[in-house]
């Protein structure tokens, strides 16, 4: 099934270029912090500072952002991606230009005198992740940054929903795409955005986004409904394709008045769900762009998903890709 009227393969992201922070904590540093459990707070470099110098974990460091982590995704199972973001001139940013090379990715990164913007996850022993984010230079990007060649011959541009906290460059991102000829994914990211941002969120959907996907909480923020059956029908109505995840219990996608329920993987348990969602998406869209059936294009987002979750941070390792590729095959 091909939802693009020419042959166009390569998905573009854009997002925050960021470092992932990870540590393990209990519930009671979550409380002590004033994380929003699965959530995600704006905050100060200085913040994330004290906070790790509160923790007895180790923290592991890993380059990170939602859009990135799918395009990441999207490189290793072989398809043509770029990453479109902003980061430090620094060690941290020379990071993640560096991984998403090793990773297949072409980075289209802008530079910045700021520090590379970081994400401090806290994990805790349900395997849910309470997030503190500093921006950072991926605030930095501005509207007049983004022009329609950095689109040209994607097929799908990929945006994540932490972007609506800088709506000028949203709305600049979607219209370059849209003239350049993409569809537009949008992941709502986390239901604290979608909260703090929803009537601008309604109409940029309206406007712009062809492909919407959300998670549980995020899709209650957006519709309303927590009830997953009438949710999905809500998203339905918004987008040409609507995704809903429901972790565990696999996912629901919905086109043209159909909706198509998709079993979650393995058998539910997860060691860390960051970048879960993210790598749900990559499986999701390098599926549609190859012209897999939608059912198909689920079940592949849904082994990413699933092999993400085994490990810690948002990185599936050689043998977590070479099952998903036995899978494709």
């Amino acid at each position: 099934m091909r939802f693009f009227k020419n042959n166009r393969q390569s998905i573009v992201g854009i997002g925050s270029a960021l470092v992932d922070i990870l540590i393990h904590e209990k519930d009671e540093f979550l409380k002590k912090t004033g994380a929003i459990k699965g959530g995600m707070t704006l905050v100060d470099k200085e913040f994330i500072e004290r906070t790790l110098a509160m923790s007895s974990d180790t923290a592991k460091i890993v380059p990170g952002g939602s859009a990135c982590n799918t395009i990441v995704g999207i490189g290793k199972l072989g398809g043509a991606a770029r990453f479109v973001g902003k980061c430090g001139k620094g060690e941290m940013g020379e990071l993640i230009e560096s991984d998403l090379k090793k990773q297949n990715v072409v980075p289209d990164l802008f530079r910045s005198d700021s520090p590379t913007g970081r994400v401090l996850s806290i994990i805790s022993p349900d395997a849910q992740r309470s997030m503190f984010t500093y921006l950072g230079a991926s605030a930095e990007t501005r509207p007049e940054d983004i022009s329609e060649k950095l689109f040209k011959d994607a097929a799908i541009v990929h945006m994540e929903g932490y972007l609506l906290f800088n709506p000028e460059l949203i709305e600049a991102a979607l219209t370059a795409a849209k003239s350049a000829g993409a569809k537009i994914s949008l992941d709502l990211a986390s239901f604290t955005v979608v909260a703090e941002s929803k009537e601008l969120l309604e109409q940029l959907v309206d406007s712009y986004v062809d492909i919407l996907i959300a998670n549980e909480d995020e899709a209650c923020a957006f519709t309303g409904y927590s009830d997953e059956h009438l949710a999905i029908e809500a998203l339905s109505k918004q987008a040409d394709i609507a995704v809903l995840k429901v972790g565990s219990r696999g996912s629901y996608v919905s086109h043209a008045g159909i909706t198509i329920a998709i079993k979650s993987m393995g058998d539910g348990n997860a060691l860390d769900t960051t970048g879960a969602g993210d790598m749900w998406a990559a499986g999701f869209l390098y599926g549609l762009v190859n012209g897999y059936s939608l059912e198909k294009c689920g079940r592949l987002g849904s082994a990413c998903g699933f092999e993400v979750c085994q490990v810690v941070g948002a990185s599936i390792p050689d043998d977590g890709w070479e099952r998903i590729r036995e899978y494709l095959d």
